[in-house]
């Protein structure tokens, strides 16, 4: 039957048919619903449905627990469903939507939830919804909300793409806009206005000459990213225009929290009217916790810092430390041409497998 999952299968053919049920954000009940009763087959698991979130938890008193989570939507298909396997450079890769992003680490999850019955720590699974589009429809701040029990956790695992490697924490981000006011004139006297475009010339010209700061946390070093991503400004070509506005991203270490990070810019932008739009702070890496210190050894990877923001900062506002790791080169995620190796989805399975289950 279309959307039955075997979970039991080999995990990269698990990752192409979870792929090939389509599931772009809005339109992720179909899967949820494969994935649901599919989980709901093993006694050993306690499954709970919010939306199109489902959770599937161990319950077996082994004195600690852990949460592994990931995502089921993707950005819209760009002609690259249903799946291809394909050799690329002498490498087996799976070829097409969600394969990186992230539906190959949800086939990890599904499989070691359902052949691991007995965990050597008690294990809370979770596959949400609405991670694609804008953060207050997200699934997993949703089930934070809704079933705060279901997140407690000493350590949390966020599977997004990170090529097999552990990646701790994530940076912060920070978007505001810069409003620059000046005078309407004719633009054939300028002299009578103000020109509120050439205003934005200085910051213009600070952001094109910013040094990013490289901030050590936990043992990482989190390259911080100081960047102009949209300029508007003006009404007509016959005009000078009156008003402009520079739209900056900033990326920040996760030592700094939101007040930190606005105050800095206030700094580097002196006397600027500036709005924060809005902001994410950052997660710390926690890799000085023991859980954290037995996964990267059982992952056998040298940890490296997460720049750009992900879930795993939803989990330390909890207060729980957490770590991305995944199948997949991040750099293909939302790509035309995204594709996963085979090897990478192998060997996340394995050092998943290991951790949860050796000693």
């Amino acid at each position: 039957m279309a959307g039955t999952l075997n979970l039991e299968a080999d995990v990269a053919e698990l990752t192409r048919v979870i792929c090939d049920i389509e599931s772009v954000s809005g339109s992720e009940a179909a899967l949820a619903d494969a994935i649901e009763s599919a989980l709901r087959k093993y006694p050993h698991l306690e499954v709970i449905r919010d939306g199109d979130a489902v959770v599937a938890r161990t319950n077996q008193n082994k004195g600690s627990r852990v949460v592994i989570a990931g995502h089921i939507d993707t950005v819209p298909v760009a002609n690259n469903l249903p799946v291809q396997m394909l050799s690329m450079e002498r490498e087996q890769v799976l070829y097409g939507r969600g394969t990186v992003d992230m539906k190959a680490g949800v086939a990890v999850q599904l499989k070691l939830a359902a052949t691991i019955a007995e965990p050597n720590k008690d294990v809370t699974w979770i596959f949400y919804d609405h991670e694609e589009v804008e953060s207050s429809k997200n699934g997993l701040g949703r089930l934070a909300k809704n079933h705060p029990d279901l997140l407690k956790a000493s350590f949390a695992i966020l599977c997004e793409p990170t090529s097999a490697q552990v990646e701790g924490g994530c940076n912060g981000t920070m978007r505001v806009e810069l409003r620059f006011s000046g005078l309407k004139a004719h633009s054939a006297r300028p002299w009578m206005g103000k020109n509120a475009i050439h205003a934005a010339a200085d910051a213009l010209q600070i952001l094109s000459t910013y040094v990013p700061e490289e901030v050590s946390v936990d043992g990482l070093v989190y390259r911080e990213s100081l960047s102009a991503v949209l300029i508007s400004g003006g009404i007509a070509t016959n005009v000078i225009p009156d008003q402009c506005t520079v739209s900056v991203n900033y990326r920040f270490a996760p030592s700094k929290s939101g007040s930190d990070a606005q105050a800095h810019l206030k700094e580097i932008f002196p006397g600027v009217e500036m709005v924060v739009v809005d902001v994410a702070e950052g997660a710390r890496p926690g890799l000085d916790q023991p859980e954290a210190a037995s996964f990267v050894a059982a992952t056998k990877s040298t940890p490296k810092p997460k720049y750009g923001w992900t879930d795993v900062a939803r989990f330390s506002a909890l207060g729980i430390p957490a770590v991305n790791f995944g199948p997949g080169d991040p750099s293909k995620a939302h790509a035309d041409d995204e594709a996963v190796p085979v090897s990478q989805i192998y060997a996340c399975e394995s050092a998943l497998r290991a951790w949860l289950t050796v000693g």
